[in-house]
């Protein structure tokens, strides 16, 4: 029924083409299963949840130049002015910002340094009790910072006794649940763990300690400074404009350099990814209509060879149906060995990415998918192709040779 055997006699008569198709097929399917489970891995990359409401909060970064400042005095003035600015719910001095891709982070254990115990790497964060307000993140257990707990000083040697730590660290240190008021020590300084914060994602996305983070109740009055201003949903873009002025006005001798988005930052930092995701997708659409022409062309020339035979066939009672069941059985069975191989080349691609660039294993789902993808699309184009051989008229097909 499927002629087979006439099918495999005429590919190996001509199979120059059929080669070059079956690579093709091949080909394809080992860039596009990859290229999609990369793309995947990467929308789900950018899309995280931070924990923090990335709309309604932006940094304003200055360096002060004042030979009269008072730094301490100076940061409480900026703090007290950014929160009394209409339409912002919170502002605080901060080392670091969240998703900037810049920040400060340590090795902290179970026991001081000198004692073997585990050990666990985080980023911190040095700002005081209105932290939690301002970054909008959530505490699931435990208090925030009183005031008196809060330490004004650039001394680097200053350590705070208590901490707040996000669930990622807490649950790394404490399995069973238990963290809340137990001690950590960073070298052989005491940390006690006051609060717990369900999610905030730390200054570098893409790093093992994305997820873990410590907020100390620190201020470090330097001559560059951060802060971290919340705003009213749908206010940002109106108090970002006139920060600038309104700091100037408080205090002239600084430069306000920074005034950005947290999710302006956070595009900035994933804006390699976010290139590679729209290339790959790009990549796909080409090889699959390039593959979707050449399966076409190839086709449609094997029909121009083959005018006589069809012709012949048709003269001898072949239904239409059967001269386009021959074409798409011929092309099934090029297709199903190139989809063989391309497979095959997918895992071992699969495997050489994960080896150089620590992407996630290749799943066996995306080659299956996209396998059979390959094969319809294969199907489709060669349905007008064979439309067309199957409409030519014996006579015609006859007097052609």
């Amino acid at each position: 029924m499927f002629e087979f055997k006439p099918i495999l006699n005429a590919l190996l008569r001509a199979k120059s083409g059929a080669i070059l198709l079956l690579l093709q097929i091949a080909i394809t399917t080992a860039i596009v299963s990859n290229a999609a489970f990369i793309i995947k891995d990467r929308i789900a990359y950018l899309e995280q949840e931070t924990g923090l409401p990335e709309q309604d909060l932006f940094q304003a970064e200055m360096m002060m130049y004042g030979g009269d400042i008072d730094l301490d005095k100076q940061i409480e003035r900026d703090e007290a002015l950014l929160r009394n600015i209409p339409g912002v719910i919170d502002a605080v001095h901060i080392n670091a910002v969240p998703l900037s891709g810049g920040g400060s982070g340590g090795s902290y254990t179970l026991l001081p340094q000198d004692q073997v115990s585990q050990s666990v790497s985080a980023a911190y964060f040095l700002a005081d009790n209105h932290v939690l307000n301002t970054l909008g993140v959530e505490l699931v257990a435990g208090r925030n910072f009183e005031e008196s707990e809060v330490i004004v000083s650039n001394d680097g040697a200053a350590i705070a006794k208590v901490a707040l730590i996000t669930q990622a660290m807490h649950d790394e240190f404490f399995p069973e649940g238990n963290g809340l008021g137990q001690t950590i020590y960073r070298e052989n300084d005491p940390v006690k763990i006051i609060g717990i914060i369900k999610l905030m994602k730390g200054p570098w996305l893409n790093d093992k300690r994305k997820d873990r983070s410590l907020i100390f109740p620190h201020v470090r009055p330097r001559t560059f400074q951060k802060f971290i201003i919340r705003t009213k949903p749908n206010e940002r873009a109106t108090i970002m404009r006139k920060i600038e002025d309104v700091l100037l006005a408080e205090y002239p001798h600084r430069v306000v350099n920074s005034v950005r988005g947290l999710d302006e930052l956070k595009a900035k930092y994933v804006a390699e990814d976010t290139l590679m995701v729209r290339m790959l997708m790009v990549l796909i659409v080409i090889l699959v209509m390039i593959t979707a022409l050449g399966i076409f062309g190839l086709t449609l020339f094997n029909i121009n060879k083959r005018l006589k035979q069809i012709g012949t066939r048709r003269a001898l009672g072949a239904r239409k149906s059967a001269i386009i069941r021959y074409f798409l059985v011929e092309n099934a069975l090029i297709c199903s060995v190139g989809v063989v191989v391309g497979s095959l080349g997918a895992i071992w691609m699969g495997n050489k990415l994960m080896a150089l660039y620590s992407v996630p294993a290749l799943s066996a789902s995306y080659i299956v998918i996209t396998s059979l993808l390959v094969i319809v699309m294969s199907l489709l184009a060669v349905v007008g192709p064979a439309k067309r051989a199957a409409d030519i008229s014996p006579s015609i097909a006859t007097r052609s040779i």
